[in-house]
């Protein structure tokens, strides 16, 4: 336990890295012995597997049960299990769990092993393309010592398993379509197919015009390419923080950075919900910080912008 104590507290000491367009990512192994990578920012303390693990007969095969967490009750998932991998024999030897904060709720992963911290650009992290990486649960790879390590989409991962819920309220799709949201358009970018799924399915419902991309290098162009036309086409920009090829919070600085971008309305959309990261999200120069997967937050950011938009006779 010594080495997961000085391991934890190097993943305490490193969430506090300046802001530059950097990541610092605790590696790991699941079942099938390759290694995979996990931000420490979204970290909250690693575990020795407990011994009593409480049933929940209803839940999902790859959630193992509960676990005590400080008091409280949370969801054990076996990650290998979830990937369709042999799972971690939990009885037989010694695993361990990442307690993890995403969108204000705390789960918690099996690994079969903690690794080490690696500290990487992100511009190093590598977003796969093609078919078997769109339906896989694989959002980014990158390289240490020339080795591998896959970075997981775990928002779909939680989005299959515990299911996410996108409806907005009835009130709120209503104020939209009074306030002709149709003439408006608004750019989203994150590197999760369960997010922009998400961000899909709220701004179809809210009845507004929108382009999604994956990273904030295209979204960048997009936002451009738009002011050359004598005003940005966009209403409003979510933005993800964690993101391969540029982060969120790169992203947001370059924004804002630039006369003709910076006045339009920058929200950073973040699984990574605690207060510090909204903090650093106004730091950078953000105007609003919304949890992922809170549809009805995200449609009042929304119908908070077209309204101002509309008293300006945009």
């Amino acid at each position: 336990m010594a080495h997961q104590d000085s391991l934890m507290a190097e993943v305490d000491k490193r969430t506090n890295l300046a802001f530059s367009n950097e990541m610092e990512m605790l590696t790991f192994y699941l079942t099938d012995g390759q290694l995979y990578g996990l931000n420490v920012f979204k970290i909250i303390e690693i575990l020795e597997c407990p011994k009593h693990i409480t049933q929940m007969p209803t839940a999902h095969p790859c959630i193992l049960g509960a676990i005590d967490f400080r008091g409280h009750a949370i969801p054990l998932m076996d990650l290998s299990l979830a990937l369709g991998m042999a799972p971690v024999a939990v009885k037989e030897v010694v695993s361990y769990v990442l307690v993890c904060e995403y969108s204000t709720s705390v789960q918690g992963f099996l690994i079969a092993q903690p690794n080490m911290l690696i500290q990487k650009n992100w511009d190093e992290i590598i977003s796969p393309d093609g078919a078997l990486y769109d339906s896989s649960y694989l959002t980014a790879i990158t390289y240490y010592e020339e080795n591998p390590v896959q970075l997981l989409d775990v928002e779909k991962i939680l989005s299959d398993i515990i299911g996410i819920d996108t409806k907005i309220s009835d009130p709120l799709v209503a104020r939209s379509h009074a306030l002709q949201a149709q003439k408006h358009h608004i750019l989203a970018l994150d590197d999760s197919k369960a997010a922009r799924s998400m961000l899909t399915s709220a701004l179809d419902q809210l009845g507004i015009q929108h382009t999604i991309v994956e990273n904030g290098v295209k979204a960048l162009e997009l936002l451009e390419a738009s002011v050359k036309t004598g005003r940005p086409a966009y209403t409003l920009i979510f933005s993800d923080i964690e993101m391969p090829v540029m982060d969120g919070f790169t992203f947001t600085r370059k924004v804002k950075s630039n006369p003709a971008l910076a006045g339009i309305h920058l929200a950073l959309h973040s699984s990574l919900s605690n207060k510090s990261n909204e903090y650093k999200a106004r730091q950078m120069g953000a105007d609003d910080f919304i949890p992922k997967f809170s549809p009805d937050r995200i449609a009042q950011a929304v119908l908070d912008q077209l309204i101002k938009a509309e008293a300006k006779g945009e």
